[in-house]
Protein backbone atom coordinates (compact mmCIF):
# COMPACT_ATOMS: atom_id res chain seq x y z
CA UNK A 1 0.00 0.00 0.00
CA UNK A 2 2.95 2.25 1.02
CA UNK A 3 4.62 1.30 -2.36
CA UNK A 4 1.12 2.56 -4.08
CA UNK A 5 0.92 5.48 -2.23
CA UNK A 6 4.72 6.79 -3.29
CA UNK A 7 4.23 5.50 -6.85
CA UNK A 8 1.55 8.04 -6.90
CA UNK A 9 3.05 10.59 -5.12
CA UNK A 10 6.00 10.55 -7.52
CA UNK A 11 3.74 10.42 -10.99
CA UNK A 12 1.75 13.65 -9.58
CA UNK A 13 5.21 15.53 -8.85
CA UNK A 14 6.59 14.34 -12.35
CA UNK A 15 2.95 15.43 -14.11
CA UNK A 16 3.19 19.08 -12.77
CA UNK A 17 6.80 19.45 -12.79
CA UNK A 18 6.67 18.48 -17.07
CA UNK A 19 3.30 20.55 -17.25
CA UNK A 20 4.93 23.42 -15.97
CA UNK A 21 8.21 22.85 -17.67
CA UNK A 22 6.75 22.86 -21.12
CA UNK A 23 4.38 25.35 -20.39
CA UNK A 24 7.27 27.87 -19.48
CA UNK A 25 9.28 26.33 -22.35
CA UNK A 26 6.28 27.24 -24.56
CA UNK A 27 6.18 30.67 -23.89
CA UNK A 28 9.96 31.33 -23.12
CA UNK A 29 12.32 28.89 -25.28
CA UNK A 30 12.39 29.35 -29.22
CA UNK A 31 14.87 29.05 -31.84
CA UNK A 32 15.81 31.78 -33.71
CA UNK A 33 14.97 30.08 -37.22
CA UNK A 34 16.93 33.43 -39.53
CA UNK A 35 20.13 32.65 -37.10
CA UNK A 36 19.80 28.77 -37.07
CA UNK A 37 19.59 28.50 -41.05
CA UNK A 38 22.57 30.47 -41.15
CA UNK A 39 24.21 28.47 -38.63
CA UNK A 40 23.34 25.17 -40.81
CA UNK A 41 24.29 27.07 -44.30
CA UNK A 42 27.60 28.00 -43.00
CA UNK A 43 28.71 24.54 -40.84
CA UNK A 44 26.87 22.34 -43.37
CA UNK A 45 27.20 24.15 -46.94
CA UNK A 46 23.37 23.54 -47.99
CA UNK A 47 22.65 25.45 -50.81
CA UNK A 48 19.23 26.90 -49.54
CA UNK A 49 17.91 30.49 -49.33
CA UNK A 50 14.78 29.26 -46.88
CA UNK A 51 13.64 26.62 -44.94
CA UNK A 52 10.89 25.91 -47.61
CA UNK A 53 14.40 25.10 -50.06
CA UNK A 54 15.16 22.31 -46.84
CA UNK A 55 12.50 20.05 -48.68
CA UNK A 56 14.08 20.10 -51.88
CA UNK A 57 16.98 18.74 -49.76
CA UNK A 58 17.70 14.97 -49.52
CA UNK A 59 17.21 12.93 -46.72
CA UNK A 60 20.07 11.60 -46.85
CA UNK A 61 22.07 14.80 -46.26
CA UNK A 62 19.48 15.97 -43.32
CA UNK A 63 19.32 13.01 -41.62
CA UNK A 64 23.22 13.12 -40.46
CA UNK A 65 22.62 16.62 -39.24
CA UNK A 66 19.06 15.86 -37.52
CA UNK A 67 21.27 12.90 -35.78
CA UNK A 68 23.54 15.36 -34.28
CA UNK A 69 21.06 17.34 -32.95
CA UNK A 70 19.65 14.58 -30.81
CA UNK A 71 23.28 13.39 -29.88
CA UNK A 72 24.02 16.92 -28.71
CA UNK A 73 20.78 17.59 -26.49
CA UNK A 74 21.04 14.03 -25.20
CA UNK A 75 24.21 14.64 -24.06
CA UNK A 76 23.39 18.05 -22.39
CA UNK A 77 20.17 16.15 -20.71
CA UNK A 78 22.56 13.77 -19.27
CA UNK A 79 24.95 16.60 -17.92
CA UNK A 80 21.78 18.43 -16.66
CA UNK A 81 20.22 15.37 -14.94
CA UNK A 82 23.59 14.41 -13.20
CA UNK A 83 24.03 18.01 -11.68
CA UNK A 84 19.94 18.31 -10.08
CA UNK A 85 20.10 14.51 -9.28
CA UNK A 86 22.28 14.86 -6.67
CA UNK A 87 19.19 16.63 -5.03
CA UNK A 88 17.02 13.60 -5.36
CA UNK A 89 12.99 14.32 -5.79
CA UNK A 90 14.47 18.11 -3.87
CA UNK A 91 15.11 19.48 -7.64
CA UNK A 92 12.96 17.57 -9.25
CA UNK A 93 10.96 21.06 -10.38
CA UNK A 94 14.34 23.27 -11.68
CA UNK A 95 15.35 19.25 -13.40
CA UNK A 96 12.00 19.15 -15.20
CA UNK A 97 11.93 22.45 -16.04
CA UNK A 98 16.13 22.81 -17.78
CA UNK A 99 15.13 19.13 -18.96
CA UNK A 100 11.37 20.77 -20.89
CA UNK A 101 13.82 23.34 -21.94
CA UNK A 102 16.27 21.05 -23.89
CA UNK A 103 13.65 18.73 -25.53
CA UNK A 104 11.58 21.67 -27.19
CA UNK A 105 14.62 23.29 -28.70
CA UNK A 106 15.74 19.89 -29.92
CA UNK A 107 12.20 19.55 -31.68
CA UNK A 108 11.95 22.95 -33.31
CA UNK A 109 15.51 22.41 -34.32
CA UNK A 110 14.31 18.68 -36.03
CA UNK A 111 11.26 20.26 -37.66
CA UNK A 112 13.41 23.13 -39.37
CA UNK A 113 15.88 20.95 -40.44
CA UNK A 114 13.10 19.10 -42.23
CA UNK A 115 11.62 22.40 -43.72
CA UNK A 116 8.64 23.12 -41.30
CA UNK A 117 8.61 26.39 -39.77
CA UNK A 118 6.80 27.35 -36.83
CA UNK A 119 5.72 30.63 -37.32
CA UNK A 120 1.93 30.55 -37.34
CA UNK A 121 -0.71 29.38 -34.89
CA UNK A 122 -1.06 26.43 -37.11
CA UNK A 123 2.69 25.24 -37.66
CA UNK A 124 3.00 26.06 -34.06
CA UNK A 125 0.08 23.23 -33.35
CA UNK A 126 2.00 21.06 -36.00
CA UNK A 127 4.93 21.38 -33.78
CA UNK A 128 3.52 20.29 -30.74
CA UNK A 129 1.64 17.54 -32.35
CA UNK A 130 4.91 16.02 -33.18
CA UNK A 131 5.82 16.43 -29.22
CA UNK A 132 3.21 14.59 -28.85
CA UNK A 133 3.73 11.79 -31.27
CA UNK A 134 7.35 11.67 -29.85
CA UNK A 135 5.95 11.25 -26.25
CA UNK A 136 4.33 8.34 -27.53
CA UNK A 137 0.90 9.66 -28.00
CA UNK A 138 -1.28 8.86 -30.88
CA UNK A 139 -3.77 11.96 -30.72
CA UNK A 140 -5.61 11.93 -33.84
CA UNK A 141 -5.96 14.98 -36.32
CA UNK A 142 -9.92 14.96 -35.02
CA UNK A 143 -8.20 15.79 -31.31
CA UNK A 144 -6.74 18.71 -33.21
CA UNK A 145 -9.40 19.72 -35.33
CA UNK A 146 -12.17 19.71 -32.51
CA UNK A 147 -10.02 22.04 -29.73
CA UNK A 148 -10.07 25.59 -30.36
CA UNK A 149 -6.43 27.12 -31.56
CA UNK A 150 -5.44 29.34 -28.39
CA UNK A 151 -6.23 25.81 -25.90
CA UNK A 152 -4.81 23.32 -28.33
CA UNK A 153 -0.92 23.70 -27.43
CA UNK A 154 -2.11 23.82 -23.39
CA UNK A 155 -4.31 20.43 -23.89
CA UNK A 156 -1.54 18.56 -25.76
CA UNK A 157 1.08 19.34 -23.24
CA UNK A 158 -1.35 18.03 -20.55
CA UNK A 159 -1.62 14.97 -22.21
CA UNK A 160 1.86 14.74 -22.52
CA UNK A 161 2.56 15.48 -18.91
CA UNK A 162 0.00 12.49 -18.33
CA UNK A 163 1.49 10.20 -19.85
CA UNK A 164 5.31 10.63 -19.54
CA UNK A 165 4.58 11.52 -15.86
CA UNK A 166 3.21 8.06 -15.34
CA UNK A 167 5.57 6.08 -17.55
CA UNK A 168 8.72 7.56 -15.44
CA UNK A 169 7.97 7.36 -12.44
CA UNK A 170 8.67 4.51 -10.86
CA UNK A 171 11.91 4.81 -13.42
CA UNK A 172 12.69 8.28 -11.38
CA UNK A 173 12.04 6.97 -8.04
CA UNK A 174 16.01 6.00 -7.81
CA UNK A 175 16.30 9.56 -7.11
CA UNK A 176 15.10 9.66 -3.78
CA UNK A 177 18.31 8.37 -2.61
CA UNK A 178 20.48 11.98 -2.93
CA UNK A 179 23.46 9.47 -3.48
CA UNK A 180 22.37 7.06 -6.20
CA UNK A 181 20.24 10.03 -8.29
CA UNK A 182 23.37 11.76 -9.93
CA UNK A 183 23.57 8.53 -12.14
CA UNK A 184 19.82 7.82 -12.27
CA UNK A 185 19.27 11.20 -13.21
CA UNK A 186 21.82 11.35 -16.05
CA UNK A 187 20.94 8.35 -17.21
CA UNK A 188 17.22 8.65 -17.29
CA UNK A 189 17.86 12.19 -18.88
CA UNK A 190 19.44 10.87 -21.56
CA UNK A 191 17.27 8.02 -23.01
CA UNK A 192 14.18 10.13 -22.29
CA UNK A 193 15.89 12.84 -24.73
CA UNK A 194 16.95 10.43 -27.08
CA UNK A 195 13.68 8.42 -27.05
CA UNK A 196 12.11 11.66 -28.12
CA UNK A 197 14.40 12.70 -30.65
CA UNK A 198 14.05 9.52 -32.50
CA UNK A 199 10.45 9.21 -32.52
CA UNK A 200 10.34 13.05 -33.57
CA UNK A 201 12.49 12.75 -36.42
CA UNK A 202 10.87 10.25 -37.78
CA UNK A 203 7.54 11.56 -37.81
CA UNK A 204 9.53 14.94 -39.05
CA UNK A 205 11.30 12.69 -41.89
CA UNK A 206 7.79 11.23 -43.07
CA UNK A 207 6.22 14.47 -43.39
CA UNK A 208 9.72 15.75 -45.48
CA UNK A 209 9.25 12.93 -47.74
CA UNK A 210 5.21 13.11 -48.29
CA UNK A 211 6.06 17.15 -49.09
CA UNK A 212 9.21 15.78 -51.52
CA UNK A 213 6.10 13.38 -53.49
CA UNK A 214 3.41 16.20 -53.78
CA UNK A 215 6.06 18.60 -55.18
CA UNK A 216 7.23 16.24 -57.14
CA UNK A 217 4.15 15.49 -59.16
CA UNK A 218 3.35 17.31 -62.60
CA UNK A 219 0.89 19.83 -62.66
CA UNK A 220 -2.46 19.07 -63.67
CA UNK A 221 -3.00 19.99 -67.68
CA UNK A 222 -4.61 23.09 -68.56
CA UNK A 223 -7.86 22.91 -69.89
CA UNK A 224 -8.03 23.17 -73.99
CA UNK A 225 -8.32 26.78 -75.11
CA UNK A 226 -10.82 25.89 -78.12
CA UNK A 227 -13.53 23.50 -78.43
CA UNK A 228 -12.38 19.70 -79.27
CA UNK A 229 -14.04 19.04 -82.78
CA UNK A 230 -14.98 15.02 -83.56
CA UNK A 231 -14.44 14.27 -87.14
CA UNK A 232 -14.82 11.36 -88.20
CA UNK A 233 -11.92 8.59 -89.29
CA UNK A 234 -11.34 8.65 -93.05
CA UNK A 235 -11.86 5.17 -94.51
Amino acid sequence: MRRKLKSGLSTRILETSLRAGFRKAYDTVRVNPDQYLAHLKRVHQLPVLSWKDMLRVDERTLNPIATRVISASTKTAALEGMGFGLGGFATILPDMGILSAITVRMLQKLSLIYGFEYSSAEEETELWFAAATAAGLDLGRDFIEKQAVERIVPRIIDRIAVKVGTEVAEKWSARVIPVLSAGAGGTLNYYFVRSWGRRAQKHFLDRHREARTLNALPHPALPATTPHTYRRPAH
